[in-house]
């Protein structure tokens, strides 16, 4: 989950607004970083599915003088240029501009695609392709719930934030322990805690709106959060897919 600064820098967005004015501007707000978020992921799987199929994909690792297979020096700038970007756009979204985030954005995306790219080596075609649908279902499900329901979701963001730090530090034990069990307990954690996520920001970023519209900081926010959303769909999938995906013989 990506996250960015509160620019409440002035009031908020409501004086000398109808309230049909103010509906008209969050649908488009939100429709933009839909189609942000959506182009976002269809980048980042075609990238993907041709840096598979192309043979490209062979140049990210290679036999090492051990004899065992690792990254070579693209495949780990591939690894780690994600990272990078992020953090540049979380921590820089207020001096960058507003064509520079949606430029890095893509560039995040593209970089993506290269990295999932070995998917496709270790999984079946059609076993993607289903979870790739069903997580656009639930995606699409939750997100609908948080932007429609009157519950404030705000209390469960710490909890929510605090569980996936515990799923990175046992996704790093669990690189030492190649434990099955515990690697399908991160796996189905995981899901629960991308999908409450999923939910949970997409009504902060409804929120957000009442604090940018009409200010420069409008289009950064739809930047952010569209990748947030990428970020929650892609580890949704990318879960559901160790969960239920069939591997290659």
């Amino acid at each position: 989950m990506a996250e960015w600064s509160d620019p409440r820098t002035g009031a908020p967005y409501v004086a000398g607004a109808g309230a049909e004015a103010r509906d008209a501007g969050l649908r488009s707000y939100m429709l933009s970083v839909y189609n942000y978020m959506a182009s976002g992921v269809l980048l980042t799987g075609v990238v993907a599915l041709l840096f598979a199929m192309s043979g490209a994909i062979d140049t990210l690792y290679a036999v090492q003088a051990s004899g065992r297979v690792g990254p070579t020096a693209l495949g780990w700038i591939v690894m780690l240029a994600p990272l990078g970007i992020v953090l540049l756009m979380s921590f820089g979204q207020m001096r960058l501009s507003t064509p520079a985030m949606q430029a890095l954005y893509w560039v995040y995306a593209t970089v993506m695609g290269m990295s999932l790219s070995t998917i496709f080596l270790i999984y079946s075609g059609t076993s993607i392709a289903q979870v790739f649908f069903a997580t656009a279902a639930g995606f699409a499900g939750l997100s609908l719930w948080g932007y429609t329901t009157k519950r404030d979701l705000s209390g469960f963001g710490t909890f929510l934030i605090m569980g996936v730090v515990g799923l990175i530090v046992a996704s790093i034990v669990n690189l030492f322990l190649n434990s099955g069990p515990l690697s399908l307990a991160i796996s189905a954690i995981g899901v629960l805690l991308f999908a409450g996520l999923t939910a949970y920001d997409t009504q902060k970023i409804k929120s957000m709106y009442a604090y940018v519209a009409g200010t420069d900081m409008q289009g950064k926010a739809v930047v952010m959060g569209a990748l947030t959303l990428y970020l929650d769909f892609i580890n949704m999938f990318l879960f559901l897919l160790r969960l239920f995906g069939s591997q290659r013989n």
